[in-house]
């Protein structure tokens, strides 16, 4: 209580007299003497991990087709999925089912948590999608995802690389962001996260190493594009203070940025691969920073939990 009042005192009179008083050092995000730690590695490329309502990780391995689950409580990794068509970004809903960006067939797809396999869209028009990247569901079950261009045996199906929301009751899809039409200047559409709330969506742009932030309007449509960061981003998770955590490189450096809801990067995690991929929150408190990276998984412990 004295250290508190001299405290309130010492600034008082400083501000009378003019002055200059350095801030409060902010406190880190990592906890306590944090550091990377792998967790598993002789991946083909790791990408897409989201975490189930136990905190259990689920992972792809996009070269050899297969996802990963990452047990908490037995703190290893087993096959989910055996044959994935080249699954990249997932994400849960409420109820554990598992919804996944399944590139070798152009769709999004569910799975339950047994294992059963459910096709939720493939087509806009009568046209199959691109490759679906990434993709976050909102509060209400829509879905937005990224439908961007890889690899030269890919052909731009659509006309571009777009992103696309399909609504809760699965009854029709929106192309939300055309790339390329008016009133935008998107290059390359990757990683996909929104706020817990359902009001913000961040979309990283990979082609013109950016992230926006957009406003969702109550139809699923998206307004006020703002340009939010800079970094040649893949995926990104929020935490519960509201920070974007964005896997790729930045200044020459390798991991995982983080900003606060203004766009102000505070901290990095670097990572120790060539590229890191994405990242998610997760373990038994969700308090613990998950990260794909080339043929790793890895994971860092946090003062703050993730939002789901």
């Amino acid at each position: 209580m004295k250290n508190t009042m001299k405290r309130i005192a010492f600034l008082s009179l400083s501000l009378c007299l003019g002055m200059i008083v350095p801030p409060l050092m902010a406190q880190s995000l990592l906890a306590p003497g944090a550091a990377v730690v792998k967790l598993a590695d002789g991946f083909g490329f790791t990408e897409g991990p989201t975490a189930n309502s136990k905190g259990d990780v689920y992972f792809v391995d996009d070269p050899n087709c297969k996802i990963h689950r990452w047990s908490i409580t037995e703190n290893k990794v087993s096959v989910f999925v055996e044959e994935s068509a080249h699954a990249n970004g997932m994400y849960f809903d409420k109820n554990d089912n598992l919804y996944v960006c399944e590139g070798g067939t152009s769709s999004v797809v569910r799975y339950a948590p047994d294992g059963t396999r459910t096709v939720v869209a493939n087509k806009f028009g009568r046209r199959h999608f691109n490759k679906p990247n990434d993709l976050w569901l909102d509060p209400k079950g829509g879905i937005y995802f990224t439908d961007p261009r890889y690899g030269e045996n890919f052909h731009v199906v659509q006309g571009g690389e777009h992103v696309y929301y399909i609504l809760p009751d699965r009854s029709k899809i929106l192309r939300v962001i055309e790339v390329g039409g008016e009133g935008t200047n998107f290059v390359k559409p990757n990683g996909v996260i929104g706020t817990p709330d359902g009001k913000l969506l961040y979309i990283a742009d990979i082609g013109d190493r950016k992230i926006y932030r957009y406003n969702i309007q109550s139809d699923g449509t998206l307004t006020n594009q703002h340009h939010f960061a800079s970094g040649t981003i893949d995926g990104m998770t929020i935490d519960e203070k509201g920070n974007v955590y964005a896997a790729g490189t930045r200044e020459n450096k390798n991991g995982v940025f983080i900003f606060n809801p203004e766009g102000n990067l505070i901290e990095t995690i670097e990572v120790p691969e060539r590229w890191t991929a994405n990242v998610c929150f997760g373990g038994k408190d969700h308090k613990t920073l998950f990260i794909t990276a080339s043929s790793g998984f890895y994971a860092i412990e946090m003062n703050v939990k993730g939002v789901r």
